[in-house]
C-alpha cells in the first residue's frame, strides 16, 4: 500500500502549472509553483517542520514544550500541524491586518491566537515581534521560533523547494519570482538555483510600505519607506536575517490594489484560487515583461490558498470600500434587487386622478405607469399632478388619461446603469424594467442616485 504515516509526510512535491490567459502578451513561458497543495495550504509548511526538527535536534525545543511565533497566519498553520503530530502547544501572535479566516483556521487546529496592532514600530512593546519575544520569556519550557532570523527557514527551501523546481523544469528555468516576507523562500530557492546555474535571475516582489527594494538598490534602510499596507505575506519593516540580498537580483514593488485585482483575476481567468501575495507576484512579472524573451522560462511561486481571503480580497464590498474594484458594473437587475419583492404599482387610463393621488399616498411612491389594453400607454408623477391640480383642482375627478404624460421607457434586466442614466432626465423620472413573463418593475431617478453614491 502507498500510504503516509502522518500528514507531515505529504508536504512538498507541489505541482507546476502553466499560466495561460494572464501571460498573453509575454514572450516567455510563465509557470506557477502551486504551494496550496501542501496540507496546511501554503509554502510555509516546509519551513515549519524544518525549524521544529532543527530545534529538537539542538535541544532548545523539549518534549511537552510551547512553541511561540509571530506569524501572518501561514507559518502558524504549518507550525500547528507539526505541533499536533509531535505533541507541542502553540501560541501564534498575529497583527490585526491579517484576515479573520487565518485566525479562525489557527484556532481550529488548536493554536492560541494573540492579536497585536499593525501600525506600530517593530520595537514597540505592542508589536507582534516584541509580544512574541516577551511571551517566550514568561512561559516556562517555551521556544520562540523567530522565522525571520531562524536560518532553518531558508535551509528548508534550499533542501526542498529549489531542487523540486530544478527537477520539474529539467534545469531549463531562467527566472524565479516570489513575494518576499521573511526571505526564506526566495533566499533558499535562489541559492540552490544559482548554484546550479548562476545565470538564473531571482526576482523578489515587494509592496509599497516595505523597505526591501530601496535597501537592495541603495544599501540604505530608509524608515521613510515604512508605512501601513494591506497586502499580506510580503514586505517588511525590518531586515530579516533570512533575506540574502546577494542572491536576489532585483525587487519589484506592486500596489495593494494591483495585488488584490490580480489575485481575483487568477481565480477567474486561470482557475487558480490563491492568496494576494500570488496576485502581487504575477503582477510583478507583468510589470517586468520587457526584460523577458521568448527563450525564458519563468517560475512564479504562489504561497497560499484563497480560502484565507474570502472575507477580504474575494469580498466585493471589502474591495469596493478600498477602491480596489476596477469596475462596478451596475445593471437594472441590481437596481431592481434593492426593491426586494415589492410589486409594481400601476393604474389604468380610465381611472380617476384622485385614485392616482391615493395610490401615491398609500404606497409612498412618486411615479406610476399607466396601462390600457394590457400595455403601457402613459405615466404620471407627483410633480406634474401637483402643478396641474394647483391650476385646476377639479382635475382630481378627471380620468388619468386626460393628464398623463408619455409612457416610461422600457429596458432589459441586463441594461447598464449608463444606459438608464441616458433615459432618465428632467422630463422622464423613471424607466420600466422588463422582468420577463409579462412582469415589470420601476427604477426611478432616486434609485440611480443611490446606486451611484
Amino acid at each position: 500500500m502507498k500510504v503516509y504515516n502522518n500528514i507531515l509526510e505529504t508536504i512538498g512535491n507541489t505541482p507546476i502549472v502553466r499560466i495561460n490567459k494572464l501571460a498573453i502578451g509575454i514572450e516567455a513561458q510563465i509557470f506557477a509553483k502551486i504551494e496550496t497543495t501542501n496540507p496546511g495550504n501554503s509554502v510555509k509548511d516546509r519551513m515549519a517542520v524544518k525549524m521544529i526538527e532543527d530545534a529538537e535536534k539542538s535541544g532548545i525545543l523539549k518534549p511537552g514544550g510551547t512553541i511561540i511565533e509571530g506569524t501572518s497566519g501561514n507559518t502558524g498553520m504549518g507550525l500547528a500541524l507539526t505541533a499536533i503530530i509531535k505533541g507541542y502547544k502553540l501560541i501564534c501572535v498575529l497583527n490585526d491586518k491579517q484576515s479573520k479566516e487565518k485566525m479562525d483556521i489557527l484556532r481550529a487546529v488548536g493554536a492560541e491566537v494573540v492579536v497585536c496592532p499593525t501600525a506600530v514600530e517593530p520595537t514597540d512593546p505592542r508589536s507582534y515581534y516584541q509580544v512574541s519575544r516577551r511571551l517566550a520569556t514568561e512561559i516556562p519550557n517555551s521556544w520562540y521560533v523567530n522565522q525571520y532570523d531562524n536560518l532553518s527557514n531558508r535551509t528548508a527551501h534550499y533542501e526542498q523547494t529549489g531542487p523540486e523546481i530544478w527537477e520539474q523544469t529539467e534545469g531549463k528555468i531562467t527566472h524565479f519570482v516570489v513575494g518576499v516576507g521573511t526571505g526564506g523562500t526566495i533566499s533558499g530557492v535562489g541559492k540552490y538555483l544559482k548554484e546550479k546555474n548562476p545565470n538564473i535571475k531571482i526576482w523578489g516582489i515587494d509592496t509599497y510600505g516595505s523597505v526591501f527594494k530601496k535597501y537592495k538598490e541603495t544599501g540604505i534602510f530608509d524608515e521613510n519607506e515604512i508605512y501601513p499596507y494591506i497586502t499580506e505575506g510580503i514586505g517588511e519593516d525590518i531586515l530579516p536575517a533570512n533575506v540574502d540580498f546577494d542572491v536576489i537580483d532585483l525587487f519589484e514593488k506592486v500596489t495593494d490594489k494591483d495585488a488584490a485585482v490580480y489575485t481575483r483575476r487568477l481565480a477567474r481567468e486561470e482557475a487558480i484560487f490563491v492568496g494576494n501575495s500570488a496576485g502581487a507576484a504575477i503582477k510583478g512579472v507583468l510589470q517586468l515583461k520587457d526584460q523577458l524573451t521568448k527563450d525564458d522560462i519563468v517560475v512564479v511561486l504562489f504561497h497560499d490558498h484563497g480560502s484565507r481571503y474570502v472575507g477580504k480580497i474575494f469580498n466585493d464590498e471589502w474591495m469596493r470600500e478600498r477602491g480596489f474594484l476596477e469596475e462596478v458594473y451596475v445593471t437594472a437587475q441590481d437596481l431592481v434587487n434593492k426593491h426586494g419583492e415589492r410589486p409594481l404599482v400601476s393604474l389604468y387610463a380610465e381611472e380617476l386622478v384622485s385614485h392616482a393621488i391615493a395610490a401615491m399616498r398609500k404606497f409612498g411612491i412618486s411615479q406610476i405607469p399607466v396601462m390600457k389594453d394590457g400595455g403601457f400607454v402613459g405615466s404620471i408623477d407627483d410633480k406634474s399632478v401637483y402643478q396641474l391640480l394647483v391650476e385646476d383642482p377639479t382635475l382630481k375627478d378627471a380620468p388619468i388619461s386626460s393628464i398623463m404624460q408619455e409612457a416610461f421607457p422600457i429596458v432589459k434586466l441586463n441594461a447598464h446603469i449608463d444606459e438608464i442614466c441616458k433615459l432618465i432626465n428632467q422630463d422622464t423620472p423613471a424607466v420600466l424594467v422588463d422582468l420577463g413573463n409579462g412582469k415589470y418593475h420601476i427604477v426611478t431617478r432616486y434609485d440611480v442616485i443611490s446606486a451611484m453614491s
